[in-house]
């Protein structure tokens, strides 16, 4: 993930919905990134584990957890759906209003959105996609380093992210969004490869 597209052009949502489906791409500010072609098992190990804690806690309530892919397009004002020019493909999110919810994912800022970090998809994760959930207004973005066994909790203050929280992959980490969830760590750890010292 992280390369773009050198073509120069503007894309849009318009242009994303054309695309062929074997090759994913996100769209930040117009510009295509093409996104890694298959995560790795380490990676969807903890993505579907945190999603799977996520969406048992949220049975019977009105926010619903889901999983990539799953588009996500952050319009910056009222343009039309082919106009938009930022589209991504979170690892995990929650949505608590039902009203961005339709046939094509999710229109406007979830309220929890989770990265699984990798080697090559780290540097876009903490530095391009944060700023682009700060702007679209995320309450909640979590980065979770498998390799370092640690978790980085940003929460919206105001119009911004302040210094993130840091947070051990062991024991429970709140979720400051969804009032008494917690994702637990202890199983999880058991089942990755230990980390290298």
């Amino acid at each position: 993930m992280g390369l773009a597209l050198r073509d120069h052009e503007r894309h849009t949502y318009g242009d994303y919905l054309h695309w062929p489906d074997d090759v994913r791409y996100e769209l930040i500010d117009g510009d295509a990134y093409l996104m890694a072609p298959a995560p790795t098992l380490d990676h969807q190990e903890v993505a579907g584990e945190i999603f799977r804690q996520l969406a048992n806690f949220l049975v019977g309530k009105p926010c619903r957890a889901f999983i990539a892919p799953v588009d996500v397009r952050l319009p910056k004002g009222d343009e039309g759906d082919e106009q938009i020019d930022t589209v991504v493909q979170p690892d995990v999110l929650v949505v608590c209003d039902k009203s961005k919810l339709d046939r094509r994912g999710v229109r406007g800022a979830p309220d929890l959105v989770v990265e699984v970090l990798s080697p090559s998809t780290a540097s876009h994760d903490q530095l391009l996609k944060r700023a682009v959930y700060e702007r679209a207004g995320v309450q909640e973005y979590w980065l979770v380093h498998p390799t370092d066994r640690v978790i980085s909790v940003y929460r919206l203050n105001g119009s911004e992210y302040g210094k993130p929280e840091i947070y051990e992959m062991k024991g429970t980490t709140p979720v400051g969004v969804l009032a008494g969830v917690s994702i637990g760590w202890d199983d999880l750890a058991e089942r990755l490869p230990k980390p290298e010292l």
